[in-house]
């Protein structure tokens, strides 16, 4: 595929998605080329390009056109690297990992509503998800339109969120996994962090709900009575016209808005079929709240 005339913007669903056609975004792209796509992605959050075959040179050289890429802690398997693996599959021997490995366990929460490094000072502008191995059936990745589930909540709820600032920390994703699944050097690569409950795109100033798995409680509220607030705005949110679903095939890539969307993934046979999808992170540019 060449680079030489206007691409296409596919919309995927009535709120938000869309397949973008008509370029190869494993070459280099000029920002004359990058700025449609940075503009789609601005307006759809979520951007899918089909039959783009990646390899981690590649989608890191795409993926740097948004920002300067995160690199991943001690808790994931590829520690130091610009790439968070998310598979079934030995890193070294290429062979399935047990379902009682506590790699395959740690994966568990990626099954919440989550949005990506929220869990840090900086959280994260998008994420890039591409498709090395598909299974036959399932591993879909859903996404959830924060901006409609904003736009969703009564007047009265809107009032009491904007002020608050919630406690993110990984630790709260992972104890709905398993208690004590991350290590002390894990816990204090990434202490919480505040941020707050919702997020302004600059572009187009459209507001979306900003919390998700790693969100623990409400920052001056009792525990208990903030960690229920959250459980009704993440149950008010989860819509199912709110909801994108994408079933994979191998060769896609999708980036998403960690600021306006957030992603889950769903179960497949981790015994019978191999997956490997590769996912880099692109940094954000300032707290969403004072430190």
């Amino acid at each position: 595929m060449r680079n030489t005339g206007p691409i296409t913007v596919r919309k995927l669903h009535p709120l938000f998605g869309a397949e973008v056609s008509g370029i190869d975004i494993t070459r280099p792209l000029s920002a004359r080329e990058f700025g449609p796509i940075r503009a789609a992605f601005e307006e759809h959050s979520v951007l899918l390009f089909r039959d783009q075959p990646m390899d981690d040179d590649k989608q890191t050289a795409f993926s740097e056109n948004f920002g300067p890429l995160e690199t991943t802690g001690s808790s994931n398997p590829a520690v130091g690297t610009k790439f968070q693996r998310q598979s079934n599959l030995d890193i070294e021997t290429g062979l399935p990992i047990p379902n009682d490995d506590m790699r395959m366990i740690y994966q568990k929460a990626n099954y919440f509503w989550h949005s990506d490094s929220s869990f840090k000072r900086i959280p994260s502008l998008c994420s890039m998800l591409t498709a090395r191995i598909c299974p036959p059936s399932g591993g879909n990745t859903e996404f959830l339109c924060m901006r409609a589930a904003w736009d969703a909540l009564p007047p009265a709820i809107k009032a009491t969120v904007e002020p608050l600032v919630a406690e993110h920390a990984l630790a709260y994703s992972r104890d709905r996994v398993q208690k004590g699944i991350l290590s002390a050097k894990a816990l204090a690569e990434l202490p919480p962090v505040r941020q707050r409950l919702y997020r302004d795109n600059p572009i187009n100033g459209r507001r979306a709900l900003y919390i998700g798995a790693h969100a623990g409680h409400i920052v001056g509220w009792p525990y208990d009575t903030g960690r229920a607030l959250l459980a009704e705005l993440t149950e008010r949110a989860q819509r199912p016209e709110f909801i994108l679903s994408h079933e994979w095939r191998e060769g896609d890539s999708i980036v998403w808005d960690n600021r306006a969307v957030l992603h889950r993934a769903t179960a497949y046979d981790t015994v019978k079929h191999k997956r490997l999808m590769q996912r880099t992170t692109i940094g954000g540019d300032a707290p969403t709240v004072p430190q």
